[in-house]
């Protein structure tokens, strides 16, 4: 009898007739009971997972109905699946309830954390990266900067990615990275787990994120001394201030600055390097940021030409 009925009686997460239909304000129709009877059946249905994780993506309604639901703590357990392939899909699915600022204090709330950092470090295929951007998603509130950069192994998590991971995964774990260290005290966390260094590796292999950054840390005087300490910067950076995209040269210009005005050694040699006449013709850029950022070093460096 149900095969005989059309598709519209079927809940698009399920494929099984709806009992309890309920129409949302994007005018998709699902069971109401279907999101959690699939969760709780053991998670190993994976076209109804593909199904919740495309719908959520583009659909606010689906996503608030999700979080609702409490369908959450169960897919958190997916994460904990042998399966390589149901780890990386319900962190996907993550990802997509993460989307709203209005639900990211209560995933925040529901243990989201401590999993997606297992995932970070343990994870495997993808599940890696995903949990890096899951984790960027998150700390787009200040409040998550806060929680979740004190959380013990948010950011050493996030450091050892940046040293050991691919091409992906070390971007992801930069982008993440920057943003919890608009948050000054995670930039001291990201000191303490050793992310200098490893930042300027990355930004030596051509991460630019890396130098985004570095241009953050270098806000600290703890991290100045490391770099001070690191014979290539200088050049890694000029070289992206020559060749690198907007941004790219934008926190280079910031990271500069920042040595510069507090070491006179490394003011000195960026004045031998010809950083100050690079400057001068950025003052000609078309990015606004890029132009402001060389006349602010331009002003640092004259301060070591006096000294001269």
């Amino acid at each position: 009898m149900a095969s005989q009925l059309p598709d519209d009686f079927k809940c698009p997460i399920s494929l099984e007739i709806m009992s309890d239909p309920v129409i949302l304000s994007s005018g998709h129709t699902f069971d109401r009971s279907s999101i959690q009877r699939w969760l709780d059946a053991g998670h190993h249905k994976i076209n109804s997972l593909d199904q919740l994780t495309r719908v959520s993506k583009r659909d606010s309604a689906i996503r608030r109905r999700l979080t609702e639901s409490g369908a959450v703590s169960a897919v958190l357990n997916c994460i904990d699946s042998p399966e390589p392939w149901l780890q990386e899909k319900a962190l996907h699915l993550l990802l997509n309830l993460s989307l709203d600022d209005d639900s990211k204090v209560g995933l925040v709330a529901e243990g989201i954390v401590g999993k997606v950092v297992y995932a970070l470090r343990c994870g495997v295929g993808d599940s890696r990266a995903v949990a890096a951007t899951v984790l960027t998603s998150l700390a787009v509130l200040e409040v998550n900067k806060v929680t979740i950069g004190s959380y013990p192994d948010a950011i050493p998590g996030l450091v050892s990615l940046l040293q050991i991971g691919n091409s992906r995964e070390r971007k992801e774990a930069a982008t993440a990275l920057f943003t919890f260290c608009s948050f000054p005290d995670n930039r001291f966390r990201a000191i303490q787990n050793g992310a200098v260094p490893i930042l300027i590796q990355n930004a030596n292999s051509g991460l630019e994120r890396a130098v985004e950054v570095l241009g953050l840390l270098a806000k600290c005087k703890l991290a100045r001394d490391e770099m001070g300490r690191c014979s290539e910067l200088l050049d890694i950076l000029i070289g992206i201030v020559r060749n690198g995209s907007a941004r790219g040269v934008q926190y280079a210009l910031l990271t500069l600055s920042s040595l510069c005005c507090y070491s006179e050694k490394m003011g000195m040699e960026a004045l031998r390097e010809g950083v100050f006449e690079i400057c001068v013709g950025l003052l000609e850029d078309d990015n606004e940021k890029v132009r402001r950022n060389a006349k602010t070093l331009i002003q640092v460096l004259q301060g070591k030409r006096k000294n001269v």
